[in-house]
């Protein structure tokens, strides 16, 4: 799967509000929260790499999905991943235009990467 990612020589606890607030200035909340690394460490007793999973949705990008297909909803929120790597954070979001194929979503995709692209040139990185 294509992403729009960085990698930013921060540890992860600095990276995540840099993260959110990068996506509200892009009109995107975060509506859930995943913490893999805690969830794998409660249910399997594996020690992993801190890995977070924000599901970020901008609502007026929603809608017209939906409105296209509303089968979209199985690809919402949008996935925002920030995960632990030697010298810092990678932060990685799946890209629309990669989840939302074909001509009918076309401008919208384009139009959303944009904005999610914005959220990762806000953030730096390497």
């Amino acid at each position: 799967m294509k992403a729009i990612e960085v990698t930013i020589d921060r540890p992860l606890a600095e990276v995540e509000p840099a993260v959110r607030a990068a996506l509200k200035d892009q009109g995107f909340g975060v509506l859930t929260e995943i913490d893999v690394a805690a969830t794998l460490k409660d249910k399997l007793g594996v020690d992993r790499a801190a890995l977070k999973i924000l599901g970020a949705c901008n609502p007026g990008f929603a809608h017209r999905a939906l409105t296209i297909d509303p089968s979209v909803s199985l690809l919402l929120p949008c996935n925002v991943v920030l995960e632990t790597v030697d010298g810092g954070t990678h932060v990685a979001i799946a890209d629309p235009r990669d989840l939302m194929p074909g001509e009918q979503f076309a401008e919208l995709a384009a139009e959303a990467a944009g904005h999610l692209v914005a959220v990762v040139d806000a953030l730096g990185g390497r």
